[in-house]
């Protein structure tokens, strides 16, 4: 591995930087973000991050060598109980299940609409898997960001051996995610054995994209009143461009080769959520170490700008300013709603950030539980503070913010008393 070649530095320059960012004062509009920044807080082997090197301390990574030492005790009798029982151990909800046909993968020979790669997650962990193919990790380090691990699903009693992969980084710490490790979702037309024809999205992730812009090459259920969308759909070349054909989920495969027969539009917006907040915190995380290298502690001039757009954009993200409205009510499987729920923080009246709209939009309280995640709780305390204070300004019924005022007097004063009674760490006075 590359990384490896350097030696380990140990540095933290997150220890003892709250007055680094105590000086900031953050105005109410922000600063709009310069596009042509350079992006040299992406350089994953600078002192600062030494990205290959460092301690882990994402979830998969501790559960290691329990996998490789068969103390998980998982089935092998089958690729199937495999997977359900892999499920199990780490604690990834089979109700997640997404399929995506679309060869946007390492395993792109084995993946078509008659066999779809499913993905499946939680908060800090991603898993994806290939019929006959091998166990795909996307692993969240509260500091780094996604680590990334594949193996072979074992056979004839042997031991798996998971694999930190260099190669899931060429798409997943791309452009596509300001080149750093991250969650990245594709969105194209496939043609009949999977390849993409066109591609929509290039460079987002996120709550912000339209649905109509979603979902292309990937299996869809639950959303017949969810239109227009590119879910579903397999296109061909013609002499007057690309024309598409419904693929309806389940005529090309079958649902029993995986946990559950669905692939459900609310897992679909769940996962899309939480990458923007993946992509857009770990960016968070690389720029601040950046800032506090050139400056040796010190926030430089022009980095001052920077953390000043950098916490407009994030508390807009977290308070989903941007969210791309449902064109229609959205059911959702009852299965996942329960398996989402049943990690809900409440205050005294019983609500939580975890409880569903699905009317117009996906959450009733719009601030993310993502807010819980190592992700966000690992950031300097001083920046962390910085972004509760304006978080606490969005949420104020007088003066109002205009810039969060799509948000009721009601759902804020929600969304305040959930973040008082379940965050130990919110400022004095907040």
């Amino acid at each position: 591995m590359v990384g490896l070649r350097r030696n380990y530095l140990a540095m933290s320059f997150f220890r003892s930087i709250a007055p680094a960012f105590s000086l900031l004062v953050i105005g109410s509009g922000g600063v709009l973000a310069d596009e042509s920044e350079d992006l040299r807080f992406a350089d994953l082997e600078a002192p600062e991050h030494d990205y290959w090197n460092r301690p882990l301390q994402d979830p998969f990574t501790l559960l290691k060598d329990d996998l490789e030492q068969g103390r998980l005790g998982l089935d092998t009798s089958s690729e199937k109980a495999y997977l359900e029982s892999l499920l199990k151990a780490l604690e990834i909800p089979a109700s997640t299940q997404m399929l995506v046909y679309s060869t946007t993968s390492l395993q792109l020979s084995r993946i078509s609409p008659r066999t779809p790669r499913a993905l499946y997650f939680k908060d800090d962990l991603y898993l994806g898997y290939v019929q006959g193919g091998r166990i795909e990790i996307v692993s969240i380090d509260p500091e780094l960001g996604g680590i990334f691990y594949i193996f072979d699903i074992p056979v004839q009693g042997k031991r798996p051996v998971a694999e930190r992969s260099e190669r899931c980084m060429r798409c997943h710490a791309d452009e596509d995610t300001h080149e750093v490790p991250g969650i990245n979702i594709k969105s194209v037309i496939p043609g009949p054995t999977g390849g993409s024809l066109e591609s929509y999205r290039r460079g987002l992730t996120g709550h912000g994209i339209p649905l109509a812009d979603r979902f292309g090459g990937w299996y869809v259920t639950g959303a017949d009143d969810i239109k227009p969308h590119w879910g579903n759909l397999i296109g061909r070349f013609t002499p007057e461009g690309i024309v598409t054909t419904p693929l309806p989920p389940g005529r090309e495969f079958d649902w029993n080769a995986f946990p559950v027969a669905t692939s459900d539009m609310l897992a679909h917006l769940l996962h899309e959520h939480q990458g923007g907040f993946v992509n857009r915190f770990t960016q968070a995380h690389y720029r601040l170490r950046t800032a506090l290298a050139d400056g040796k502690g010190r926030l430089l001039p022009d980095d001052r700008r920077r953390i000043e757009t950098l916490v407009e954009e994030l508390v807009r993200y977290l308070l989903f300013a941007d969210e791309a409205p449902l064109s229609a009510p959205l059911a959702g499987d009852s299965r996942l709603k329960e398996d989402f729920r049943a990690n809900r923080r409440v205050d005294g009246a019983g609500n939580s950030l975890r409880d569903f709209d699905l009317e117009t939009h996906l959450l009733r309280n719009r601030c993310s539980y993502m807010i819980y995640s190592p992700l966000f709780q690992h950031l300097p305390a001083g920046f962390k503070k910085l972004l509760y204070t304006r978080i606490g300004r969005a949420l104020a019924l007088s003066p109002s913010d205009p810039d969060f005022s799509y948000l009721p007097n009601s759902e804020k004063a929600r969304i305040r008393s959930i973040l008082r009674e379940t965050l130990p760490d919110l400022p004095p006075g907040w």
